[in-house]
């Protein structure tokens, strides 16, 4: 299992445009970090779009997948897309197709993937890969999808079924098999295939079965995620004994608090953000209900709203008070997510 070839498919991807516009994020950044005054020099480099909210499965740490959004469901317009596209600018050079839901779901969730492949951007996307068939794995790679991460989370049915609650460890295995054949036939390196375990007490064990399984499968990477778990402070059943594998830190006094994630900054809100299936513009992955609205495109033109006053005013209350945002109370800015 080897990176080296998704890394060498991302320094592709770049331009002196695109590597000019990092620069001048990364120095609007440190600014603000030295003056406490939010500048913001450049478009973001990464984008989150969500293709859809509707997801088959149930997990239980998943808003999606628990049905409880105050948001409503729905999918990607592909002519929508192609506006936003246009106004993001051609700065950008990585596009991550998730957020919430399962991308699969919708219809033509591979038309999203040609579009930003016909503007030579980076794309990735994560699936429970519960409708990847033999006939869908070559769609998929011959779409140009560069990246796909695959959930697993668990190396028998037992195991998986506690965390994917209504899912099928059969089913994600045909169609990783799938995809490593499909990639094969059609004598394609992309895309780079991952497995994503993501790790809570009920699958802990299992950590190095994972990756055992890859290897068997030819799969290229495995990838250890620490999850979240939204009611933690107190315990939670989820939260793994092997504190190697959390995001929380258990006290003396029993209580659970965040490893680290503390300080009032986010290089995230320098360098991406998220696109909702219906257009709003939201800070990052952790508003998960759209509760920070910043503007909505393709209605409003895309820099309006990244320059604009509620972005603005969003970035100067994380310098002023990162702990008194709900959504960053619970974040891993800081903290290791991969192990």
């Amino acid at each position: 299992m080897s990176r080296s070839r998704d890394y060498w498919q991302i320094i592709k991807h770049l331009s002196v445009q695109r590597v000019f516009n990092l620069m001048r994020l990364k120095c609007s950044f440190w600014w603000t970090r030295l003056t406490k005054r939010p500048r913001i020099w450049g478009k973001p480099f990464a984008l989150s779009i969500e293709p859809t909210t509707a997801c088959n499965l149930g997990c239980p740490e998943c808003p999606s997948g628990l049905k409880m959004f105050t948001r409503p469901t729905g999918k990607m317009d592909l002519k929508k897309h192609e506006q936003m596209l246009d106004q993001v600018g051609r700065q950008l050079f990585y596009i991550n197709y998730y957020f919430q839901g399962e991308p699969f779901l919708h219809p033509d969730f591979l038309e999203l993937i040609k579009a930003a492949k016909q503007r030579k951007i980076y794309t990735s996307t994560s699936t429970n890969a519960h409708f990847i068939t033999e006939a869908k794995a070559r769609e998929i790679v011959n779409s140009g999808l560069d990246r796909l991460l695959i959930s697993i989370d668990g190396t028998t049915q037992d195991t998986y079924e506690q965390y994917r609650v209504h899912g099928s460890l059969e089913k994600v295995l045909a169609g990783a098999r799938a995809m490593v054949e499909a990639k094969r036939q059609l004598k394609s390196a992309t895309p780079h295939l991952i497995f994503q375990f993501l790790v809570v007490r009920p699958n802990e064990h299992q950590v190095e079965e994972v990756f055992d399984l890859a290897r068997e499968m030819d799969i290229d990477e495995v990838r250890i995620k620490t999850a979240q778990i939204y009611d933690y402070k107190q315990g939670n059943p989820l939260i793994p004994e092997n504190e190697k594998y959390s995001r929380y830190r258990k006290q003396k006094d029993g209580s659970y608090r965040m490893k680290a994630g503390e300080g009032n900054h986010c290089w995230r809100m320098w360098s991406s953000c998220v696109i909702t299936w219906d257009g709003q513009v939201v800070p990052c992955c952790f508003d998960k209900d759209a509760t920070h609205t910043l503007g909505k495109i393709p209605e409003t033109e895309f820099n309006q709203i990244w320059k604009g006053e509620s972005y603005s005013e969003f970035r100067s209350q994380l310098f002023r008070a990162r702990d008194q945002i709900e959504i960053c109370k619970n974040c891993s800015e800081g903290t290791k997510v991969w192990v």
